[in-house]
């Protein structure tokens, strides 16, 4: 009797598979993605909600919006007209580059000039797979202390750009920024980090400049 040879693909060359044919569809519509890693509570969704007012009239965008369960994030995007298509992972925790280039073509992608990923609440497993993206960004709210980055450099090493949320939170908390700024420049000295909060609209502005600078040059 013939025996049946059991064939076991690699996951992450699948993975990569995918990202790539995700970058063709991103190279021909001439539209740049972003990943935004951060943990749960970290402000990620607030943050696109504000991004919208400042990006008005100067870049078209939507959002992937990835979850566990629920959409209650992207219904928060859908009230304000931002395209969005949402991914759940059913357990899992991050979003996997099939799924992502799915979910992609979802979008009216001739309208878009940036598509933002919001990404699964967790700073360790989204930053391992590449989705395709053309940069990772790390948020990292006030609210989580200070030695973060320490504690899971390969989102901070991956990433382009860093935003430390919710700093109108500051007066409150016994945290210390220049400790936080330290170790983010101890994984990647050269990584631009923005503070800002997107409840009181602070530093938001040049968080969308680099953006938009990024954008045109990625």
């Amino acid at each position: 009797m013939k025996q049946e040879i059991k064939v076991y693909r690699n996951l992450m060359g699948a993975n990569e598979e995918w990202a790539a044919k995700t970058r063709e569809v991103l190279k021909e519509k001439k539209i740049t993605m972003i990943n935004i890693i951060g943990s749960p509570g970290a402000g990620k969704t607030a943050l696109l909600e504000k991004i919208q007012t400042f990006l008005k009239g100067r870049l078209r965008f939507g959002v992937l919006e990835g979850d566990v369960e629920t959409t209650r994030d992207a219904e928060r995007l859908a009230t304000l007209q931002i395209p969005v298509s949402q991914l759940l992972t059913d357990g899992a925790c991050h979003l996997e580059a099939k799924l992502v280039h799915y979910a992609l073509l979802d979008l009216p992608l001739d309208e878009l000039d940036l598509v933002i990923v919001e990404n699964v609440g967790n700073l360790v497993c989204p930053a391992e797979f590449d989705i395709g993206e053309h940069a990772k960004i790390a948020v990292l709210s006030v609210t989580e202390g200070e030695d973060k980055a320490l504690k899971y450099p390969l989102l901070f090493r991956e990433s382009k750009a860093v935003i430390l949320s919710k700093i109108d939170l500051l007066p409150y908390l016994p945290f210390q920024m220049d400790v936080c700024l330290a170790a983010v420049k101890q994984i990647k000295g050269d990584v631009p980090v923005f503070a800002l909060s997107a409840y009181k609209s602070e530093g938001m502005q040049a968080w969308v400049d680099w953006l938009l600078t990024f954008s045109e040059k990625k």
